[in-house]
């Protein structure tokens, strides 16, 4: 445990940034899945709607900085590369 004033502080602020960045990370991951299962389902249309959604995710994480810009961009190529394959 920290013991100095600074150090307890930068515990807070760690603790925070982490349940902030946690958001961004669940709400990527939830839409994958829910992708994923509708391609497994062969229900292309529907997972094209969840597509700008995917995207604007990826977008805004990198944007704030929980991921980075060329993970954002591969993850964004490899589903877009699942939807041209599944047809």
């Amino acid at each position: 445990m920290p013991i100095t004033k600074s150090a307890k502080k930068a515990l807070r602020q760690s603790l925070k940034r982490k349940a902030g960045n946690k958001v961004y990370k669940e709400k990527i991951k939830s839409l994958f899945k829910e992708a994923k299962i509708l391609v497994s389902k062969k229900k292309i249309d529907e997972a094209k709607k969840l597509l700008p959604q995917i995207y604007q995710a990826l977008d805004k994480a990198a944007k704030v900085g929980v991921i980075k810009k060329n993970n954002a961009s591969r993850r964004k190529m490899r589903f877009a590369n699942l939807l041209q394959r599944s047809k």
